[in-house]
């Protein structure tokens, strides 16, 4: 790959030495674009696996047992969750565990989180629910509820990968507006959430998050890429090329601009950096799927990448350290967060410079 992109990666991973040494144990979460710093938590949310994926990249990337260790220790911190309530621990463990290689714990961690998901997915509802241990309604459907849940549930043994197929394919049902089972106009082409009330028994979908965040349609269209990668827990391939193909043309994921708008209906609103970086994620993971379409997968992926190098990611100076990908928008409508570095969207760019440059198989994380 290009001299750009390899500086890219180096800058990338160097952050996440410096943000490691920074938060110690607390989880970053998004910093500030005028200085770095970092906003954390300290248990990790929705978002503690992306900062271990980092780790984990990192370990490869320097191969130092120092950095396998702080990866692996880590993992381990998110452990709690497995137990929760929350669809989002399909983004928690297999990201957070994905890029760890054979590691024991890792896998141990990913196991028991994978078999707690299963029992508590709803036959009737046919979907994990989204669950209320980050508070709200408990019955919901959402597009972030689906990546890495997936192939998390798939990989929980016996009834996981029809669990997993199930999940999914209820998701592009609501999601993609192909349900009769909803309160509004089935000719919405997307709706990011939707929630089920038990009175009516029916769908309805939520305001927030709107139909245009373009980060909900790179969640979708990577758990449609990591299904396709995996025909365990996939269901109808066919189906799922549609959806990718959906999401692609009239979602304009190919011939949009690189980086979106955080919501599309708003085109003079903040971008978002980090729809970006998933989404190059998905197209390069599409590229290795089999179709005609594969060449274009690729270089659109490369396209979005080579974008974010260039014109988002921080070369260091101003009082600001280097490697840190600025523009990503956490919430639109809360005006939370609208120009900063996200922990989630670093993981995806650093995944994505780090499948072109052969660290990673991108089919596997």
């Amino acid at each position: 790959m290009s001299a750009a992109t390899g500086r890219a990666l180096a800058a990338v991973m160097e952050r996440v030495a410096v943000t490691a040494a920074e938060v110690g144990h607390r989880f970053p979460l998004y910093a500030d674009p005028a200085d770095g710093r970092w906003t954390t938590t300290g248990r990790g949310s929705w978002t503690g696996g992306f900062w271990a994926g980092l780790l984990w990249l990192r370990a490869r990337y320097t191969g130092a047992e120092s950095d396998r260790l702080a990866a692996a220790a880590c993992t381990a911190r998110l452990a709690p969750w497995a137990g929760a309530d929350t669809a989002t621990r399909g983004l928690i463990f297999w990201y957070g565990t994905a890029a760890a290689g054979d590691d024991a714990e890792a896998a141990g961690i990913r196991a028991r989180a994978a078999g707690a998901c299963l029992a508590a997915c709803d036959p009737d509802l046919g979907i994990l629910p989204w669950g209320d241990a980050l508070g709200g309604p408990r019955l919901l459907a959402r597009v972030d509820a689906v990546p890495g849940t997936v192939p998390l549930l798939a990989g929980a043994g016996p009834g996981g990968p029809a669990a997993a197929a199930s999940h999914l394919h209820r998701h592009l049902d609501l999601c993609l507006g192909r349900s009769g089972g909803t309160d509004d106009d089935a000719s919405a082409w997307f709706r990011p959430a939707l929630r089920f009330e038990t009175d009516t028994a029916r769908w309805r979908p939520c305001a927030d998050p709107p139909p245009g965040w373009s980060r909900g349609r790179a969640w979708l269209l990577l758990a449609v890429a990591d299904a396709m990668l995996r025909p365990a827990g996939a269901g109808d391939p066919a189906r799922l090329a549609d959806a990718a193909a959906l999401l692609l043309t009239r979602g304009e994921l190919l011939t949009g601009p690189p980086v979106p708008s955080a919501d599309t209906a708003l085109p003079d609103g903040p971008r978002d950096t980090s729809a970006a970086a998933i989404t190059a994620v998905a197209l390069l993971k599409l590229a290795r799927t089999p179709g005609p379409r594969a060449e274009q997968y690729a270089l659109r992926g490369a396209e979005i990448l080579d974008r974010l190098i260039r014109s988002h990611l921080t070369g260091g100076g101003g009082g600001r350290p280097a490697g840190m990908l600025l523009d990503g928008c956490y919430d639109a409508p809360a005006r939370s967060a609208v120009r900063h570095e996200l922990v989630w969207g670093d993981f995806f760019l650093a995944l994505g410079l780090a499948a072109l440059h052969g660290l990673v198989d991108i089919t596997r994380v």
